[in-house]
């Protein structure tokens, strides 16, 4: 009989409830399966091969204190609060099959009263009058001996909110890497008025423990006792560190103009790593010399809009007789970055 194993996070935070999934997956042994339950309050969670400056308005995300987290899994960006329930299904191959944690997931939401069904993609959908509404997507990971599901419930997510974090302005992007793919998603609670993470939670486990026809004792884990997981600090700090969410964004290219009152200025930098590597900028003002001291200065910096205010700053403090160009550009770059 193999070791069933169901875990529940006490935690909300998107970096703790990532980094005990990836601890836990590369730990388990080979004949374990595990079920992990978890929430994540105000996050954008995007694929590991996603951008998050295309996919998300990053400064709004700062300003309302909404974390960043990047996945270990391909697949696009979702918005995640308390209205939100995420899973995990994990197992050693040749049991590990997404299929069957699938119909565990839509087994435990028929109980309830729920007649979902999966689509063609990685997506559970209802159907309404509206027609088909998607209220889960999935992502998946596979080594050679073992494999894991993981995906969301919409129970009662903040639709508003999501399509503020989630529709960033257009921008001259030329990005390598996914792009999310936008489909109408809806609530269950339009279905089920008062369904809540407790409910899903309970549903899911009956319905887990009833397929594999196992009794299962529930673990409860919080960052008070994930000290005895393997090496814990290090992936935490891993997990939440601007250079893993947004510094292994694959390389991209960002093209920009404006026109001043003083002249026109074009932009083209190439990012990689999260940092600016390359940058040619062009100007029709009779005097170039400060756009040709920023071309220079720029290079290296971090592709956000505080490294590079803080650069023109400092040119501004160099080069004082340009203090007013220079701020007009610090504000533009400023506001097209973030």
């Amino acid at each position: 009989m193999k070791k069933t194993r169901v875990l529940i996070s006490n935690s909300h935070n998107p970096w703790f409830n990532l980094a005990v999934e990836d601890i836990i997956f590369r730990s388990m042994s080979a004949d374990q399966r595990v079920l992990f339950l978890w929430q994540n309050d105000d996050t954008v969670v995007i694929g590991r091969a996603q951008n998050p400056w295309k996919e998300c308005r990053t400064e709004q995300m700062e300003r309302d204190n909404v974390t960043l987290a990047r996945r270990q899994t391909g697949g696009g960006a979702v918005f995640h609060d308390l209205g939100n329930t995420c899973f995990t299904f994990m197992a050693g191959k040749p049991e590990y099959d997404k299929t069957v944690s699938t119909q565990i997931v839509l087994n435990a939401l028929a109980s309830l009263g729920i007649n979902a069904e999966a689509n063609g993609r990685n997506d559970l959908v209802i159907t309404d009058e509206n027609g088909i509404r998607k209220f889960s997507g999935s992502a998946y990971r596979e080594t050679v001996n073992r494999g894991f599901h993981h995906g969301t419930i919409l129970m009662s997510t903040d639709m508003t909110r999501l399509g503020d974090y989630l529709n960033p302005d257009e921008k001259k992007l030329k990005a390598k890497g996914i792009t999310s793919v936008k489909s109408r998603v809806i609530n269950l609670n339009t279905v089920i008025a008062d369904i809540d993470h407790q409910m899903i939670c309970d549903a899911i486990i009956a319905a887990y423990c009833a397929y594999f026809d196992t009794k299962v004792d529930i673990e409860w884990i919080s960052p008070e006792n994930a000290e005895y997981l393997p090496d814990f600090k290090e992936k935490f700090a891993k997990q939440s560190s601007w250079e893993w969410n947004f510094g292994s964004t694959p390389a991209f290219e960002h093209s920009l103009s404006e026109r001043f009152s003083w002249g026109g200025v074009d932009v083209y930098l190439d990012v990689e790593k999260g940092q600016i590597t390359r940058a040619q900028l062009f100007t029709d003002m009779l005097d170039p010399t400060p756009i040709e001291a920023l071309e220079t200065a720029i290079i290296g910096c971090d592709y956000t809009p505080q490294a590079l205010s803080h650069c023109l700053s400092q040119m501004q403090t160099t080069h004082p007789e340009y203090a007013d160009l220079l701020s007009d550009v610090s504000t533009w770059l400023h506001q097209q970055v973030s």
